[in-house]
């Protein structure tokens, strides 16, 4: 049972606006897309030069948005 105000806040936020600030939905588009991206090349196995270029694209991406929400989250500290 909810017994005070910050309890009731918290349980109607779902999203804490520090991540929400943090955390923009392009960001977060964009991190779903290089972890699929990921994901499909072993999905479809590597055969090729240019599958490992891809594998080595996505994860670069995907280590890009993190620095991103790291500085963010810095910035906002």
């Amino acid at each position: 049972m909810l017994t005070n105000e910050v309890d009731r806040s918290i349980a109607m936020d779902p999203i804490p606006a520090w991540l929400a600030k943090m955390l923009p939905i392009e960001w977060l588009g964009q991190t779903a897309a290089s972890l699929r991206w990921i994901t499909s090349v072993f999905a479809y196995r590597i055969s090729f030069i240019g599958d490992y270029l891809q594998l080595s694209a996505a994860p670069a991406w995907l280590i890009a948005n993190i620095a991103v929400a790291l500085l963010r989250r810095r910035q906002l500290r």
